[in-house]
């Protein structure tokens, strides 16, 4: 078989290469893979900024957000103005399939869309927390904390779709009307999850410093604004290329990461888009969530004050 083919118009080449360094797949894997979750995959980055990881052979992964200059003009694109480079980013739109078998090629592994659409920046279309354990070994303790999200949004009059991280944890995802404004979502997430670090302290933090967080799993209410998530289906540059993988609520206590593979993937979908699937109707944040949201500091903000306060205290005590 050649290393080197065509498909919907985009010249694949190198095909045969290893992916990365213990990737256990090459370069026609991911291909493969991509083109046969792409109907899955679409729907999620269509009409969104896109950031990929990419991985070169003999460089270490990086994150692209800016379209590289040869980028085929049939490539849809936005510019966003980036406030912290205070410069515009070109940003890929990934509409359709031979946009993301071009994105392949370019050895593009991860594939992180944020949460709001291009055309609609300031409403953003989930709320997400991140469930991050402490180790590499803890997933079951991200399982259970999700639990607790799960609770925490229940309790709240809401109801969200769980996946792997592909790493070491998971997301809940809750589908939004669109009603809600990103700072107003962001103050829903932080509240959701304080209210699941409270059911069990011991288990779950929202500590942002990862010295505060004393080997609990972290609840990341961080995801907002112009935050992005890996996409379901998406591969992840980890040993045995694991990939995002939706999972039933009652299923999550008996999977682990490394059961969704981009060799695993295709053969367990049988044919079916489980997030599309899984995931519940849009729902509207209920105004005790979000008032609620807006008492508690912004993680990021509070984390900045309390670094530079301890710097200074180091300072003093040398």
């Amino acid at each position: 078989m050649s290393a080197d083919e065509e498909r919907d118009g985009v010249r694949l080449t190198n095909l045969d290469q290893p992916l990365f360094e213990g990737a256990d797949a090459t370069k026609r894997d991911l291909v493969d893979y991509l083109d046969a979750v792409a109907g899955r995959v679409v729907p999620q980055l269509a009409g969104r900024p896109l950031s990929v990881v990419r991985v070169l052979r003999g460089q270490k992964p990086f994150m692209q957000k800016n379209v590289p200059k040869y980028t085929p003009e049939w490539v849809r694109t936005v510019k966003v103005w980036a406030e912290t480079s205070r410069r515009e980013v070109s940003y890929a739109l990934c509409d359709d399939r031979r946009t993301l078998l071009w994105f392949a090629n370019q050895r593009a592994v991860e594939y992180h869309p944020p949460l709001s659409r291009a055309d609609a920046p300031v409403r953003p279309t989930h709320l997400v927390i991140d469930i991050d354990p402490p180790g590499g070994d803890a997933f079951g303790a991200a399982v259970r904390a999700a639990h607790l999200v799960r609770q925490a949004m229940g309790d709240a009059g809401l109801d969200g779709a769980v996946k792997t991280s592909g790493a070491k944890g998971v997301h809940v995802f809750v589908p939004l009307d669109g009603r809600a404004s990103v700072e107003d979502v962001a103050a829903a997430t932080r509240a959701l999850g304080v209210r699941a670090e409270r059911l069990d302290p011991g288990l779950a933090t929202t500590a942002f410093i990862r010295e505060d967080r004393g080997g609990r799993v972290f609840l990341d209410s961080t995801r907002a604004g112009g935050a992005t998530v890996v996409a379901a289906y998406s591969p992840r540059v980890r040993p045995g290329t694991p990939v995002s993988f939706p999972v039933p609520w009652s299923d999550l206590d008996d999977v682990t990461p490394a059961d969704f593979t981009i060799r695993t993937a295709v053969g367990l979908l049988a044919g079916r888009d489980p997030w599309s699937d899984l995931m519940p109707e849009p729902q509207a944040l209920p105004a005790e969530l979000i008032e609620q949201g807006h008492t508690i500091p912004i993680a990021r903000v509070q984390a900045m004050h309390e670094g530079k306060r301890r710097a200074r205290a180091r300072r003093a005590a040398d």
